[in-house]
């Protein structure tokens, strides 16, 4: 099956589990510890991590040590950064149309003063 970085980090184990080893390497055992799901449950998230290029397992001697690999968390950077440009533009209009009602709104009300002021 083929697995992206988007199905990586849908799930919260997966997300806890890179965060764990973005911040230093640790062996499968250190990893599964810190967890209360069981050692095959862990296996299968790394696993499905492994695949999708966003860690990478080294052996040292009889210990397996997993490394963050995070570049290919620029793919969710910038799908996320076209939504934001998105969103941005929306609310800088939203922004536009509001000063405009309010612009609208109070020069009515200063016609108003100035028509009584000159009766």
């Amino acid at each position: 099956m083929r697995r992206d970085v988007f199905q990586a980090i849908a799930d919260p184990t997966r997300r806890a589990i890179i965060g764990m080893i973005a911040a230093q390497p640790q062996n499968l055992n250190s990893v599964a510890d810190k967890f209360a799901i069981s050692r095959p449950a862990i296996s299968k998230h790394i696993k499905i991590l492994t695949e999708c290029g966003l860690i990478v397992i080294n052996q040292q001697g009889r210990e397996r040590f997993c490394e963050a690999k995070l570049a290919k968390l620029n793919e969710v950077s910038h799908w996320v950064e076209q939504y934001r440009q998105f969103w941005n533009a929306k609310l800088d209009s939203l922004e536009i149309y509001l000063e405009e009602l309010q612009r609208k709104e109070a020069t009515p009300l200063k016609n108003k003063r100035t028509a009584k002021r000159k009766k």
